[in-house]
């Protein structure tokens, strides 16, 4: 392992990948610090389901999942095209959603109600107007709870769909980890997610049914996800999770997407990259042990 280390860059490499997802070498930006703050363990905990997820390499396949999927979604779609720069400055972006993931599963109610002030004042500015399915034009808005399902559905079955598909263990089941992550959404605006896995579902089914659909926007946004301006070497690697991550999604949202199913092969391979990975970056994240840190003075 130390010789495959010294081969793919070592600590260099390590370095670049924590820069990369948080914006920070070290893999400890300055919003990691809010996990030191407020006196109580959270919306979750050490031992609940959403630490076993989140606290998993696996996120990163179910990160690029996410984003694919709330693209599916015309009016998540727009949003984004219009008001995030998400061309330009791509790293950015990928850092503010994982500052938000980040402190609101591992910090304490304190700092979680902090984040999400900040997300409810980024989704004031973001509204506007999306072609639907049938083709009529209707408004959008970052805060409207219809919206706020889409995304929060969408994560939560991106996370879960590929922890269970890659083999990692989550033994407080299924079902629990959507039930924890619903309290997720309240601070940001959303009442009445979904509270088990046969739930999540349902929801699913009828924004397939009834909303996802692709736009003029939908291929090129869809190709940026797909190869984003990283090095040659960041992009061989991503290219591996990317196609993880499509393996796990089914129709309709593949045809929408306009991308083709993908070989379970790719599970396999990425599940090696990503046990390279932890072994690589270490098994908990920096803000992690922190917060770790912060409930163990509480006891």
């Amino acid at each position: 392992m130390n010789k495959l280390l010294g081969a793919l860059g070592g600590n260099r490499a390590a370095d670049a990948f924590r820069k990369t997802v948080s914006g920070d070498p070290s893999g400890a930006p300055d919003w990691s610090k809010q996990m030191a703050i407020g006196n109580d363990a959270g919306l979750f905990g050490p031992d609940s389901a959403v630490w076993q997820v989140h606290g998993c390499i696996a996120t990163l396949v179910g990160g690029i999942r996410a984003l694919l999927m709330q693209a599916a979604h015309p009016a998540a779609l727009t949003g984004v095209a219009e008001h995030s720069a998400y061309d330009t400055d791509p790293l950015g972006r990928l850092e503010r959603t994982t500052r938000w993931l980040t402190i609101t599963s591992f910090g304490s109610t304190e700092a979680i109600e902090i984040e999400a002030r900040r997300v409810r004042e980024m989704h004031k500015r973001v509204s506007g107007n999306f072609e639907k399915k049938s083709g009529e034009q209707a408004p959008y808005s970052a805060s409207d709870p219809r919206y706020l399902l889409w995304v929060h559905c969408a994560f939560t079955d991106s996370f879960l769909r590929a922890h269970e598909e890659l083999g990692y263990p989550l033994p407080q089941g299924a079902s629990q980890y959507v039930r924890e992550w619903a309290k997720s959404a309240e601070p940001l605006g959303l009442i009445g997610a979904p509270l088990s896995k046969n739930e999540l579902s349902d929801v699913m089914a009828s924004f397939a049914r009834d909303e996802v659909t692709s736009i003029a926007m939908t291929p090129p946004i869809v190709g940026f996800i797909l190869k984003p301006p990283f090095g040659r070497g960041g992009l061989f690697f991503y290219r591996i999770l990317a196609n993880a991550a499509i393996a796990t999604i089914d129709e309709p949202f593949l045809s929408v997407l306009g991308l083709k199913p993908r070989s379970k092969k790719w599970l396999r391979v990425s599940k090696v990259l990503l046990d390279f990975l932890s072994y690589m970056l270490g098994h908990e994240s920096p803000s992690q042990k922190i917060a770790r840190q912060r409930i163990n003075a509480l006891q």
